[in-house]
């Protein structure tokens, strides 16, 4: 299979790198578009057993602060990788929900998002990799990241 439009889900931490760099590969394999997000979870989210009334003005002004932020490091890493600005997106969500969104609005036929190997059946992707793929309606590209590939391009 042949894809068109890759879409690569990333959380900006070390692991990107390694994410990116195998959708990159896909996309040069596939003569891909390639497209990037990163998903910033509200404070509710992150936070949800607390009562964020109190400070719920702050929370905006953090959030807001926090995808401006992550648009930055994202169109870093857009241009490292190869993709365009404008298939470059930070969402404020629920990472698996606007993953899959973003996929199906953009037209995307292969998601390559990361994932850590854990201990456990139940841990196996990850709660967002897990979601990402159940319910979405093109292929997903897990890749395990791990401590180990780290040290080793260290």
């Amino acid at each position: 299979m042949t894809y068109k439009h890759i879409l690569v889900a990333v959380d900006l931490s070390e692991d990107s790198q390694e994410v990116l760099s195998r959708a990159r590969e896909a996309a040069d394999l596939n003569n891909a578009r390639l497209s990037l997000v990163s998903v910033v979870k509200p404070l509710t989210q992150v936070y949800g057993g607390l009562d964020m009334a109190p400070i719920s003005s702050g929370a905006v002004s953090f959030e807001e602060e926090a995808v401006k932020q992550a648009r930055g490091q994202l169109a870093d890493l857009a241009a490292r990788y190869g993709a365009k600005a404008e298939d470059v997106h930070v969402i404020l969500g629920a990472p698996a929900h606007e993953i899959r969104d973003l996929a199906e609005s953009a037209g995307a036929d292969l998601i390559v998002i990361g994932t850590h190997g854990r201990h456990g059946l139940g841990l196996l992707l990850g709660s967002t990799a897990s979601g990402v793929i159940h319910g979405v309606g093109c292929d997903v590209l897990a890749v395990r990241v791990t401590s180990e590939v780290r040290e080793e391009k260290s």
